[in-house]
């Protein structure tokens, strides 16, 4: 990009990245806490991941940084590997890799050919897993292991452990990202609105609720983990599941952002910028990333339109991280769970719930199976559960539309579309010998029902 296209829009793209980096503040501090590696990797990730996606990606009004689904699939390779928190982050860093192989492969246009019932069920799963996992931050108490199940298992000792302080900075957190008016977001963000009013209470009258406490200051280290060639066979599972996951997410958001902008984003090269600001995100112990739709809108709204935006809203909260330690120590948990209630409400798939009355019966069966394979079992098999049974599902569309051509005709005689000849070669053979005309394609999905038709 020349010079003129990258500051042909600088007064815009001050106002976007200023605007997105008051709104993705909040967001990583609480990203960071849920996924189980504290709030600094969240504010790493989110400045990693923000700025290089920003500078070699190719959506040019995008913001990148930690999002939901990509925090839940992180918080679950933390989980699996709590004893080698190195080999996480290892993990981050092979997913960014995978993504960069996706974009020189230019597999980026087909990544939106994931069927949509499995996106739903996989999204709406993942809103589901952080609204349940937040409901024990949300009265006061830590985080069950075991993800949503462990939290559910916790619930009966939520009546005789509960902190009435924790509850209410909650409340009043969620009620603000709720009813926060729309007019207002230009000035303050809903989401930092909550931060504020959360540590507000916190400092004031609820002083009883557990806080975020010591939080690291200054640049963070670089990280090269330990790679040993017999153990990368077994990371390459949770690293697919991140870089699939981050692809989607990303070109998702890349066409609302083309949807808004009036312009057309580069698939492939937006895979490439992921990946590296992934790999980086990995490099410095931050949370993996991508395409952060609201980021991205809020940015597009105050008049970001290039990479400038979204490469300076991460220098910004590189300057914050550097003097936030002392101010980011007196956050309440409760205050960040009542944030991630919101925005678990807000990744569930409710224009697809809301017609499911009405959707293709064989579309809902997918999406529920990915839905509750995702909530209750784990993502990987979730996604590949899921695309396997659509799979099922578009072979038999395909068989019914390829046997809606084939016609049985008369036997004594093909009409017009037999020779003299050949008409008198069908009349001798009798009942032997069927006439069928066949249009359009035929594949082996029709394969064993075009038999029977014609047997």
């Amino acid at each position: 990009m020349t010079d003129r296209g990258i500051f042909g829009n600088l007064k815009g793209d001050i106002f976007g990245g200023v605007t997105a980096a008051v709104v993705a503040l909040p967001l990583a501090l609480a990203f960071g806490v849920a996924s189980g590696v504290g709030p600094i990797a969240g504010l790493y990730g989110a400045i990693a991941v923000g700025f290089f996606a920003a500078v070699f990606g190719g959506t040019p009004s995008q913001v990148s940084g930690p999002t939901g689904p990509m925090t839940v699939a992180m918080a679950a390779v933390v989980i699996q590997y709590a004893d080698t928190p190195g080999t996480a982050f290892l993990i981050v860093i092979l997913s960014g890799v995978l993504q960069i192989i996706f974009g020189m492969l230019k597999v980026g246009r087909y990544v939106s050919y994931t069927p949509h019932s499995v996106v739903s069920g996989f999204m709406s799963g993942i809103g589901v897993i952080i609204i349940l996992i937040q409901t024990l931050p949300f009265v006061g108490l830590a985080t069950a292991g075991g993800g949503p199940i462990g939290a559910i298992s916790a619930w009966p000792d939520i009546p005789k452990l509960l902190n009435s302080d924790a509850l209410a900075i909650a409340t009043a957190s969620l009620a603000v990202m709720m009813f926060w008016p729309a007019r207002l977001n230009a000035i303050l963000p809903s989401a930092l609105a909550a931060l504020l009013v959360g540590t507000g209470l916190a400092l004031t009258i609820f002083s009883g609720a557990p806080i975020i406490g010591d939080v690291p200051t200054g640049l963070p280290a670089i990280q090269f983990p330990d790679i040993t060639l017999g153990g990368l066979p077994g990371l390459f599972g949770p690293a697919v599941i991140l870089a699939l996951l981050g692809s989607i997410d990303s070109l998702l958001t890349s066409l609302v952002a083309d949807s808004i902008t009036r312009t057309r984003h580069n698939s492939n090269r937006e895979l490439v910028g992921q990946g590296i600001g992934n790999i980086a995100a990995g490099l410095v112990g931050g949370l993996p990333g991508a395409g952060a739709t609201m980021r991205t809108v809020v940015n597009v709204r105050a008049g970001g339109r290039t990479p400038l935006s979204g490469a300076l809203h991460a220098v910004i909260l590189l300057a914050l991280v550097l003097g936030l330690g002392p101010l980011a120590e007196q956050v309440p948990h409760a205050a960040l769970a009542g944030i991630l209630m919101k925005v678990g409400w807000d990744i569930i798939d409710w224009k697809y719930l809301k017609r499911i009355a009405i959707a293709p019966k064989d579309n809902v069966f997918v999406m529920l199976v990915t839905f509750g394979m995702t909530v209750f079992i784990d993502l990987i098999t979730a996604v590949g559960v899921g695309i396997i049974l659509a799979s099922f599902v578009a072979a038999r569309r395909a068989e019914t539309h390829e046997l809606e051509g084939v016609t049985a005709l008369a036997m004594q005689s093909g009409g017009e579309m037999l020779s003299p000849q050949e008409d008198q070669m069908l009349e001798e053979l009798g009942g032997e010998v069927a006439l069928v005309n066949l249009r359009g394609r035929f594949s082996y999905a029709s394969a064993r029902q075009l038999t029977h038709s014609i047997g």
